[in-house]
């Protein structure tokens, strides 16, 4: 039996065991929620659909209109993960992620005002808030009386959290708060934010709070709009706080457990970026087949030509596998598994860059129209770039993967134990703060067992592609140990290495996620199962190929000679060989 408090599907696979019953049945969304989603999706095709053209407009102005956020409200965009006792609509994670899916198939800019304000801006209030702090605030948040927003990144301090600057001390019945956030979504709109602040001693790293600020208080303020790339029309500013007085009751959480409440709501709020990269997908992948059946070239349409089918048929199954990946995330989250850390920031780092490749090559088929601004492709090239970047990048979170995974597989190996002691609790320069786990009594020094790496519960038929993953399961677990026999302490500063752990880890979890869907697919019949197959077949083949490279590139490799090369740059900061 499974325990939902400690069971991790990935955190166990690097020690050779497949937790089956985790990922197998595919999760499927409850009838009471198709139900609610399909109304939603009237109202939102009626709000959305007619905007095509002044999307556009928006995006060239950078601004959305305030009366455009006025019928987003009336809507109730911003109230679909409150409770229905505070007047929201109370989805769970997988009703939430295909709403933020649908948004997006319309517009980004609209999905992250959305998603900034459900995802991460109020989360906190959700998971930390005390009964009278929900009842405060809550329901002005479900109607967008109140929109929010999440203050953790200063203008030094991105990834590297634990770094920020912005401090609040203790003054009585309440907290004197000074510091600047930089880059924040929905700022010029809001009037609640989630504000992160030292409250230790100055020297410490860490020892952040989490406050609610609104912007009524005196010494709340808020900078231009920030002119960027993507997603133009959303609102991005600095917010300063100028000896800001925040009532006592205004503290969420325990105090200085700020960096443990930041991470946990980014980690619940990754379905929404998810869901909306999945419906950006989509929306590509119906320009690009109308496109390419429309564009005739040398007297046939570009649809005939086996190139651009390969694109669209590749853009298929990343789309198909990111679905899988982010509907099996939400699905833990909505089952009540407590630990899915590595599975979240696997789906945030597999959906953006399935997302980024989707748009480049939806631009590539339509040719020297998708370089126009009067078509969405060159728009949605610009929009989903941020994806990569923002809640944590995707570098970043490919180390906080591997290592939080090599956390339990360290504490099995005895010899290490010394070394490895408090190594993981600050992994990435504080950005991850790693919880205690159960620990497993399979150790990988008495040899794997092959009865703990084997799927059991999948359609027989698709035995040949579990093999696929259950050999490279039992690769992962020893090359996990093998990495961490070699470097012992000094796991964190070997990146190259763990990054290929960690791309090992996201293929495995997606070839996971597909292998179940397409298994409930083949259990419970339905239009096009044969090409879900199909999409296995494929899925699976690339993933172990780069699964295969991955391994072979752990020890022997050109890394001496890359860092080389960058250490020559940048002492010489330019490219030395210029041939004039």
């Amino acid at each position: 039996m499974i325990d939902k408090n400690t069971a991790s599907f990935m955190r166990s696979l690097c020690m050779g065991e497949i937790e089956e019953e985790v990922v197998v049945p595919f999760p499927q969304l409850e009838e009471q929620d198709r139900e609610t989603l399909r109304a939603v999706f009237t109202s939102l095709d009626s709000l959305l659909k007619p905007r095509a053209e002044e999307f556009r407009k928006w995006d060239r102005a950078g601004e959305m209109p305030a009366s455009f956020v006025e019928e987003m409200k009336q809507v109730g965009l911003f109230g679909f993960v409150i409770p229905e006792e505070f007047g929201g609509m109370g989805f769970g994670a997988t009703a939430y992620s295909r709403a933020l899916q649908e948004i997006a198939r319309y517009d980004a800019s609209v999905a992250v005002a959305v998603g900034a304000h459900s995802s991460i801006g109020m989360r906190g209030l959700l998971l930390f808030g005390t009964d009278e702090q929900k009842r405060r605030w809550l329901p002005k948040l479900a109607t967008g009386e109140m929109i929010a927003a999440f203050c953790l990144t200063e203008p030094g301090a991105g990834s590297d959290a634990a770094s920020i600057k912005t401090r609040a001390v203790r003054q009585g019945d309440h907290w004197l708060l000074d510091g600047n956030k930089l880059w924040i979504t929905n700022g010029g709109v809001a009037s609640f934010f989630t504000v992160f602040a030292k409250t230790g001693r100055p020297e410490e790293r860490g020892a952040m709070s989490a406050f609610v600020v609104t912007r009524d208080l005196p010494g709340v303020s808020v900078g231009p709009h920030e002119d960027k790339m993507g997603i133009r029309a959303s609102s991005t500013t600095t917010v300063h706080f100028d000896s800001v007085k925040v009532p006592a009751d205004h503290l969420l959480g325990e105090e200085g457990k700020g960096f443990k409440i930041a991470m946990k709501i980014l980690n619940s709020g990754r379905t929404g970026l998810g869901g909306g990269s999945v419906g950006a997908m989509k929306k590509l992948i119906g320009l690009s087949t109308q496109q390419a059946k429309q564009r005739v070239q040398f007297d046939r349409p570009i649809a005939d030509f086996s190139l651009i089918k390969q694109k669209i048929g590749h853009m298929v199954v990343d789309c198909y596998a990111t679905e899988a990946v982010v509907n099996m995330v939400s699905g833990l989250i909505d089952q009540g598994f407590r630990e899915y850390a590595v599975e979240a920031a696997i789906s945030k780092v597999f959906a953006s860059e399935c997302l980024w490749r989707t748009a480049d090559e939806a631009l590539q088929i339509a040719g020297g129209n998708g370089y126009m601004c009067e078509l969405p492709y060159e728009r949605m090239v610009r929009d989903c770039r941020i994806n990569r970047i923002f809640e944590g990048t995707n570098e970043i979170l490919r180390l906080f993967i591997a290592l939080n995974a090599m956390n339990d597989v360290g504490a099995q190996l005895k010899e290490l134990a010394a070394s490895l002691k408090g190594v993981f609790n600050d992994p990435i320069k504080g950005f991850g703060v790693l919880s205690e786990y159960a620990l497993r009594r399979a150790s990988l020094a008495a040899g794997l067992r092959r009865g703990k790496a084997s799927f059991t519960r999948l359609h027989p038929s698709l035995e040949e592609h579990a093999r696929i993953f259950e050999e490279a399961t039992l690769e992962l677990a020893l090359a996990t140990d093998r990495i961490l026999r070699k470097f012992g302490k000094n796991i964190i500063g070997q990146q190259f290495p763990t990054r290929r752990l960690a791309d090992v880890m996201i293929d495995l979890f997606a070839l996971a996620c597909v292998l179940s869907r397409v298994s409930t697919s083949l259990e419970r019949g339905g239009p096009a199962v044969d090409k879900e197959v199909d999409i296995l077949r494929v899925f699976a083949g690339q993933a172990k190929r780069r699964m295969q490279q991955n391994f072979a590139r752990i020890e022997e490799n050109d890394d001496d000679i890359i860092r080389s090369l960058a250490a020559d740059a940048l002492e010489q900061e330019r490219f030395r060989w210029d041939n004039l």
